[in-house]
């Protein structure tokens, strides 16, 4: 867990400099979160949390190695976390907020921390059922997320493109 959190920090702050060295406006920058944002929630309404096939050999692994890098990386600090890290971080302007920023995250992964460590738990408290009535609901709700962090984006490409006729 340790781990993700620094790598999302790096990336978080590293941001900036990312998109200048690549020339990426931040616009395209969230116009593309918005599709990996809309995927992932796209797969969770389906009830599905990744495409990959994993052999029996390999998730033997992964069980005996939970709090691995491997595991650790792409479940919590994946694609949308990172894309939001840096959207966040590019509409910071003082160091105060900046400061909550990383306050938040930090509180996230801890909240994070105590649902993973009492997931067994949690999961037979509540029922397959209504685990995945909530995981479509979250699903729901990051699709939306996708989609008004898309259309919110066009607008200041299609100003531009305007004011250049």
């Amino acid at each position: 867990g340790h781990i993700s959190f620094i790598t999302l920090l790096a990336f978080t702050f590293s941001g900036q400099f990312l998109f200048k060295f690549f020339s990426i406006s931040t616009n395209n920058f969230r116009i593309a979160a918005s599709f990996i944002i809309l995927k992932i929630g796209y797969d969770m309404l389906q009830t599905r949390f990744t495409n990959t096939k994993l052999k029996n050999k390999e998730i033997k692994t992964y069980a005996n190695d939970i709090p691995s890098l491997r595991i650790s990386i792409p479940m919590l600090c994946g694609p949308s976390s990172i894309a939001n890290g840096i959207m966040l971080m590019n509409d910071t302007n003082t160091w105060t907020i900046k400061g909550i920023l990383i306050g938040m995250i930090a509180l996230i992964y801890f909240i994070t921390y105590l649902i993973l460590r009492n997931s067994t738990r949690l999961v037979s408290i509540l029922g397959k059922t209504v685990n995945n009535v909530i995981m479509r609901l979250m699903g729901l709700i990051l699709m939306v997320i996708a989609v008004k962090c898309f259309v919110s984006e066009l607008k200041p490409i299609f100003d531009w493109y305007y004011s250049i006729e």
